[in-house]
């Protein structure tokens, strides 16, 4: 990779993230990653594609990782922004190694259940030589193997429990099973949950030895092992099923990895805030007010109840609603990822204001 990062801008990501995860970082981190025009050799891919999981099949794994090589040496890194890959599959891809079939669709990732299948008939079972599977891992091997410490590589999007169950059902059946057979429902969705840990700890024995820390779809840098868990079903479900379904598997999953953030989406989902800060195991909340809502500054007593709680906590703002949260609440503690109202030209001067 012919970047511009070097060995000092490296020493700082590590040394100010490893602070910031400890609550020893008085200032707030603020990552803003900017893409210069590039043309893409004709020879590797065809045309440019936002999801690895649209790359032609007879794409070598050394073929795309060239194709993203040069994609990340053209990506400018301002504050703590830092060079980072991970094979985007679209969500949830766990629901494919249990043998659900994805389709892209408007360069989205969908997938269609069987019809007349009910939650009785489910059997997901992880087959370590399902392709889907084979195809991440020689991804992510091939990626880890190349960059070494220069790019973290992070690990797939691998879903939440009831989000991947309802890409294995669909959500009118997964609803009626809550009701009707929550015994069934907590039989599938505890073998999603070994189904994850066993993916992410395949994909981890992968990642860690590069040495490189570790990330994820979310842009954060962590020293050890990290993942952002999530269950965007759950805006459809009450609390008391939260507790009883998705409670559970947060706390399996966050339990076996060194920081663990949730992202909690959608007003929707506030209602299951409070259960979320309860666990010791989860670090940080990724707040995403969801489509047509207003935006994260707008939110200030959330994110105030998340760091009075002791939580880290993401969110992605313009310039000006970073601002407005610095003004009202501070900065310690908070992770800014800027994507909009931003220039090459005034990118650091933004980020040394905000620090």
């Amino acid at each position: 990779m012919k970047g511009s990062f070097s060995a000092q801008d490296w020493e700082r990501i590590r040394r100010d993230w490893g602070r910031w995860w400890h609550f020893d970082l008085d200032r707030p981190m603020v990552v803003i990653e900017r893409l210069d025009g590039y043309d893409i050799a004709p020879e590797l891919i065809p045309e440019i594609v936002p999801h690895a999981i649209e790359i032609p099949l007879e794409t070598t794994p050394e073929q795309t990782v060239k194709f993203y090589d040069d994609m990340i040496s053209r990506t400018r890194y301002y504050g703590d922004a830092f060079p980072r890959w991970y094979p985007d599959f679209g969500p949830g891809i766990v629901a494919a190694f249990l043998g659900a079939e994805p389709s892209v669709v408007d360069h989205s990732v969908w997938y269609e259940p069987e019809a007349g299948l009910s939650i009785c008939d489910l059997q997901p079972r992880f087959d370590p030589k399902n392709p889907w599977w084979q195809r991440v891992l020689a991804l992510t091997e091939t990626a880890a193997a190349h960059w070494k410490q220069d790019v973290v590589v992070g690990y797939v999007d691998l879903g939440g429990n009831l989000d991947i169950l309802t890409s294995l059902l669909n959500s009118e059946e997964l609803l009626l099973g809550l009701i009707q057979q929550p015994d069934e429902v907590l039989r599938v969705t505890s073998r999603i949950t070994e189904a994850w840990l066993a993916c992410f700890n395949r994909l981890d024995a992968v990642i860690s030895p590069a040495g490189a820390g570790s990330t994820a779809w979310a842009q954060m840098w962590a020293p050890g092992s990290f993942y952002m868990l999530q269950s965007d079903f759950s805006i459809m479900i009450s609390p008391q099923m939260f507790e009883q379904y998705v409670l559970p598997d947060i706390a399996a999953c966050s339990e076996r990895m060194d920081h663990a953030f949730y992202h909690l989406d959608g007003p929707g989902a506030i209602r299951h805030l409070d259960m979320l800060l309860s666990l010791d195991s989860l670090q940080g909340i990724q707040w995403i007010p969801g489509a047509g809502a207003p935006p994260p500054e707008k939110w200030l007593p959330e994110l105030k109840r998340i760091r009075d709680a002791g939580k880290l906590c993401q969110v992605y703002v313009t310039p000006q609603g970073a601002q407005t949260i610095m003004r009202e609440l501070g900065g310690k503690g908070f992770c800014f990822v800027l994507f909009e109202g931003v220039g090459f030209a005034d990118a650091e001067d933004l980020v040394q204001s905000l620090r």
